[in-house]
């Protein structure tokens, strides 16, 4: 019986690791990789060798205590999680596709989000050589290029705003068309911003790097557009299915949580991207994943012996 088993192993994943076997707790943490978002790096022509991720080094030091510390990690994927009610409190089973068991008294879900993708020609091929799905974390690295963002949802809004404060040229590529807001207002009348509504992207042209993606537009035309960076901000998915009916979600999937990380379920607890909370960070993740451990640690403590 585990005191704490910890799913992924992102930033969240890896601090909650950290801190929960710095309290010598037995502690397993499941995932298929260690690092999660953190293990993605963005190379562009003309800047090989920089790059800047606020938190990585962070990050790089407790995947390196979890990598030393290889009996407490598993490297596989969790299907599903169930609780047990018990003589005094609930234990709850993990489950693996690979069919192992791990009983434990409490679970943190570090399992992040998944974008959704374009799933169009290039896209592999330009994962990380100018293509993003985080503008958040990337932006900085496109000062004075030519860029497109893809999305029609308040994500794309802000990523096209944090983009035209410093690349050359943004183009907004909206497939779904936008919603009337300030902030679509605002990008209306910036120079180097151009929306296209209900336009989509039909491919990524890629050698070595990207640079370029045809766009069609509302009445079948295709055109190429030369570009050096597109950043996908069509959504998020949760990977939250693995805890779906143990603990309350929101209408969009994520898990709710309070300021200390604790779900609905007492001894079920989540941090970092999968979460109801701000913002797609890797630092504001390594914090929360801090604060779930130390809250598991403390429900531990309130256990009936």
């Amino acid at each position: 019986m585990y005191d704490i088993i910890i799913i992924g192993a992102g930033p969240a994943g890896l601090a909650a690791a950290a801190y929960c076997l710095q309290k010598r707790l037995e502690v397993l943490v499941i995932a298929p990789d260690l690092g999660g978002k953190a293990n993605y790096r963005l190379h562009l022509a003309g800047l090989e060798g920089f790059e800047h991720i606020t938190g990585e080094e962070i990050v790089r030091k407790f995947r390196s205590q979890l990598q030393y510390l290889d009996f407490a990690h598993v490297r596989d994927t969790v299907k599903h999680v169930d609780a047990k009610p018990g003589a005094k409190h609930e234990t709850f089973t993990v489950t693996t596709e690979a069919g192992k068991h791990f009983p434990s008294r409490c679970v943190i879900l570090t399992t992040g989000v998944e974008p959704i993708r374009l799933n169009v020609t290039d896209e592999e091929r330009s994962l990380g050589r100018g293509l993003s799905y985080s503008a958040i974390s990337h932006a900085p690295l496109f000062w004075e290029r030519e860029t497109a963002v893809v999305g029609s949802g308040v994500l794309a809004l802000r990523s096209t705003a944090e983009l035209a404060a410093i690349a050359k040229r943004v183009l907004l590529i909206a497939p779904e068309g936008l919603a009337d807001s300030p902030l679509k207002r605002r990008l209306a009348i910036m120079d180097n911003v151009t929306i296209l509504e209900k336009h989509t992207v039909r491919r990524l042209h890629a050698d070595g790097y990207l640079h370029g993606i045809t766009i069609r537009d509302p009445g079948g035309r295709e055109q190429e557009v030369p570009v050096s960076g597109v950043f996908v901000e069509l959504g998020l998915i949760p990977q939250s299915e693995v805890v779906k009916g143990l603990v309350d979600l929101d209408a969009d999937g994520y898990v709710v949580v309070d300021d200390r990380c604790r779900t609905s379920r007492p001894g079920i607890l989540a941090a970092g991207d999968v979460t109801n909370t701000y913002s797609e960070q890797v630092l504001i993740a390594t914090g929360e994943g801090v604060k779930a451990a130390l809250a598991a640690y403390d429900y531990l403590l309130g256990l009936e012996p």
